[in-house]
């Protein structure tokens, strides 16, 4: 193998480990390395992958925020993530919804869970929610400020632009 292969090989390794590869069943399956998860909001799919993206560096820090922020047990969340092998961004909004709703995050991740067909679109409207209804706006507003507490920039979208005037971006 040649010294510059090597080196690329060296450099580029720890950064897709960092990010997250495919996991062997996605990759057998088909699948891009991270799905659409489909919640009728272009604005809102763009962060939940970069959700996963967070999660899988700071696990802790993306458990307390769902624990503390959305209002779902730790054990739960953690549950979640392992055992359920839901990606973070859709425990993210398994749990926002669920808030926004008035209902227990494991609830709705159960309805994920249960039938994916639609993606988000699908289980919001069999929970009678649009994607453009208040409780999905109270989930994008809730993104919004955690990013804040991560630290981590996110760009607004014209709605959130609106709801934030005196932000930057």
């Amino acid at each position: 193998m040649c010294l510059s292969c090597l080196l690329l090989a060296a450099v580029v390794s720890p950064v897709y480990a960092q990010e997250g590869a495919p996991s062997a069943d996605a990759a057998e399956a088909g699948e891009d390395a991270v799905p659409d998860p489909g919640t009728g909001d272009a604005w809102l799919d763009t962060w939940l992958e970069d959700v996963d993206l967070y999660a899988a560096r700071y696990r802790e820090a993306f458990v307390d925020e769902v624990a503390r922020y959305q209002v779902a047990p730790r054990s739960l969340v953690e549950q979640l993530l392992d055992e359920a092998g839901m990606r973070a961004g859709d425990v993210y909004f398994a749990c926002a919804v669920g808030r926004a709703l008035g209902r227990p995050c494991r609830e709705i991740a159960a309805h994920w869970r249960r039938d994916r067909s639609g993606g988000w679109v699908g289980v919001l409207e069999r929970l009678g929610v649009a994607s453009d209804d208040e409780p999905v706006v109270r989930v994008k507003r809730g993104l919004v400020a955690s990013y804040d507490r991560w630290a981590r920039p996110i760009q607004l979208d014209a709605s959130l632009r609106r709801a934030f005037p005196d932000r930057e971006s």
